[in-house]
């Protein structure tokens, strides 16, 4: 049976390092509103954010009847001096999820995203010039498969790759070639259907080509044309997120009826995650997330 869960990056708590982290709403409110508008389960979020105390994660999340099913984790993985930071960040993290419990969730592994200038201020917009060369693509495949090999032998927890605008796994080919260069018994992918279709893709597509390859899902809606406007403005990632282009499920362009028809004749029987990125202060995120569990509703989920 499929599942719904929502994520404290609807409510503002990004992975990024931005001036208004301050803002961020609290884990606790964050975890009242998943429960009161009718999602069963959460991501981590950033480390920190919620309690790093196995005991205490577990309470607060079990008190309001809710599972913890993954963790977003950034390794800068083409540098590969940041590997071993990385794999220490995912061992942490894993280790709290198995502590407190949760040995069926995910470690989402994603890129360093926001952190490399020119993936930041294209995002959206990448051409082959920007990416990554034949060895560079070696060290990132190699640092993804040692942090997934490790997490999974010492904790028996999967990881799954997150493709992610602003990072360097972002378009259709970038993704196919991390597929490529990696072993699908290792790392499976999480499918951001919002990353994929700003990244130029079709996420209906990519379900069919990578439906043994995806362990875990996204729900993130696209605005085509508040893309478009800031493109038009030279906006970088930042930018479109402020524009809304991850907008309420059901207004943007991902054919979602589609993608559910697809999750149940692949049998899908895992959590999908919703996940409206906003910044701290757009918006209210409550509302948000009760209209995107009340589509989902009209979708037969």
């Amino acid at each position: 049976m499929i599942k719904i869960a929502n994520a404290p990056c609807s409510w503002g708590a990004l992975e990024f390092d931005l001036e208004k982290k301050s803002e961020e709403i609290g884990f606790m409110q964050v975890l009242d509103e998943i429960q009161e508008t009718g999602y069963l389960g959460t991501e981590l979020g950033d480390w920190g954010y919620m309690p790093t105390d196995p005991k205490h994660l577990r309470e607060e999340i079990a008190k309001r009847d809710l599972e913890l099913l993954g963790a977003f984790v950034p390794v800068a993985l083409a540098k590969e001096n940041e590997h071993k930071a990385g794999l220490e960040s995912a061992m942490r993290v894993a280790q709290l999820m198995y502590m407190a419990g949760y040995k069926n969730a995910f470690i989402v592994l994603a890129d360093d995203n926001a952190s490399v200038l020119e993936r930041t201020q294209n995002a959206g917009r990448i051409n082959p010039d920007m990416g990554l060369d034949k060895e560079q693509w070696k060290i990132f495949a190699k640092g993804a498969e040692e942090i997934a090999r490790s997490v999974k032998k010492t904790f028996g927890i999967r990881t799954v790759f997150h493709h992610h605008c602003a990072g360097y796994v972002e378009t259709p080919d970038e993704i196919d070639t991390l597929m490529q260069l990696t072993d699908p018994n290792i790392l499976g992918l999480c499918l951001d259907m919002g990353h994929y279709a700003f990244g130029g893709g079709d996420p209906v597509m990519a379900l069919n080509k990578y439906k043994d390859r995806i362990w875990h899902v996204h729900f993130k809606d696209y605005d085509f044309a508040a893309a478009e406007e800031s493109r038009s403005n030279k906006g970088d990632y930042f930018d479109a997120l402020k524009r809304g282009v991850f907008c309420e499920l059901g207004k943007g362009s991902v054919d979602f009826k589609s993608v559910v028809d697809i999750l149940n004749g692949i049998g899908y029987e895992d959590w999908i995650v919703v996940e409206q990125d906003i910044l701290p202060g757009m918006g209210d995120p409550k509302k948000c997330a009760k209209a995107n569990r009340d589509y989902i509703k009209t979708l037969g989920l």
